[in-house]
């Protein structure tokens, strides 16, 4: 049965390094990239061709007129709040410039002591028109929240705990030497969606859960589930005739040029999205399998199957409610404007970028679903050939 499990994930194992080789940018590539991602990064975070400039509020006086914080605001919301910060990088760093901040319902304010982001547009640093208010600095409070979220790991799952948080930051390392380079490099997204599924599938099932049978038949059940999302997305996005371009889609396309496939990128956000819950769910069925064979080794296959299901069950009604409450908060202010408009239901699940979210959703789910009974029987499969091929050595 192990034999088997290595004849069924070598070809997997295969297809992801050939996907790697292919897809994967050549130095040369990586640097033009690089180059690419710099030229964009400024545009990207809202500052065109500025450059970033970390400062902090010292003042933040009334509204004023849009042209010189001197002047008088020109009537209510129509004008510009002046805020004086005290620069802390670049060019200029130590002195005191006062900029405008625009002065809408929507706009941030200011408070004394905020840090903030300013975009430098170029020429002599000391003159305060050549700097624009960007944004926050949020660097602090995320770095403190995600020492508190890996201590918490720690604490709970102890070596497990690190062994996860080291999977998480290979993770993070496919997604950002792999996945973003590839596709900025004009990759087809859906093949490099499959091939980091596949490697992250392949290293991190292992390294969290050791190396075993078990971890094989999940990461089986994984990559297969996987398999079925990848073509229920590609049927469901031509059906509903999805085209990918929503705002950030369209922004995108604007930096990388026509030559972008955005649907493609939809699809492959369907798959690597799908791929967070599916490893937790086949991991659990497994898991599941397993315990209940130790309890009880003489359970025939049917028993063995049942009792899993059973447990499988519960997981997946509350894993899809997950999903749909996580794709719902994410759109929730879309959601919002729409209601707003007084738009009908129906209008509001055809529109292209909740439609997106609904095939997201429902093809997840679906793939979702799948994979609790795929999982569970191969499992039972497996771990009762295991047990027999053992009972059978021992007499």
């Amino acid at each position: 049965m192990r034999r088997l499990l290595a004849l069924l994930l070598v070809p997997c194992a295969l297809a992801v390094l050939a996907g790697l080789v292919l897809l994967t940018p050549s130095p040369a590539e990586y640097r033009q990239v690089a180059e690419q991602g710099r030229a964009g990064q400024a545009q990207g975070a809202g500052l065109g061709a500025q450059t970033p400039v970390d400062a902090e509020v010292v003042r933040s006086a009334g509204e004023s007129d849009c042209t010189d914080p001197n002047l008088p605001s020109p009537g209510p919301g129509e004008g510009c709040l002046a805020v004086t910060a005290r620069l802390q990088d670049g060019p200029a760093a130590g002195t005191t410039i006062t900029t405008l901040s625009p002065a809408t319902a929507g706009s941030p304010r200011f408070a004394v002591g905020d840090p903030i982001v300013l975009g430098w547009a170029g020429g002599d640093p000391a003159d305060p028109l050549t700097y624009t208010i960007v944004d926050f600095q949020r660097g602090p409070p995320l770095l403190l929240l995600g020492g508190v979220f890996a201590l918490a790991v720690l604490l709970l799952g102890r070596w497990q705990g690190l062994a996860a948080l080291a999977a998480l930051g290979i993770t993070l390392g496919v997604l950002a030497l792999f996945v973003l380079p590839a596709l900025a490099n004009g990759a087809s997204p859906v093949p490099v969606a499959l091939t980091a599924s596949g490697l992250i599938v392949g290293v991190v099932l292992p390294l969290t859960h050791g190396l075993s049978a078990r971890t094989a038949t999940a990461a089986l059940g994984t990559l297969a589930s996987l398999a079925l999302i990848g073509v229920l997305a590609l049927l469901f996005a031509a059906l509903s005739r999805l085209t990918g371009l929503g705002e950030e889609a369209s922004e995108l396309a604007g930096v990388l040029g026509p030559g972008l496939d955005v649907r493609g990128l939809l699809l492959a956000g369907v798959v690597i999205g799908a791929l967070g819950v599916l490893d937790d769910v086949t991991v659990t069925q497994t898991s599941a399998v397993w315990e209940l064979h130790r309890a009880n080794p003489a359970a025939r296959l049917a028993d063995l199957y049942g009792a899993a299901m059973r447990v499988g069950r519960d997981h997946v009604a509350s894993a899809v409610n997950t999903l749909v409450l996580a794709y719902a908060g994410a759109a929730l202010p879309l959601l919002l404007l729409f209601a707003l408009a007084g738009r009908g239901l129906g209008d509001l699940l055809t529109a292209e970028d909740v439609a997106q979210e609904v095939v997201r959703t429902l093809v997840g789910s679906i793939g979702l679903v799948a994979s609790v009974p795929l999982t569970t029987l191969l499992a039972a499969v497996v771990v009762r050939a295991i047990s027999a091929r053992g009972a059978r050595g021992a007499t």
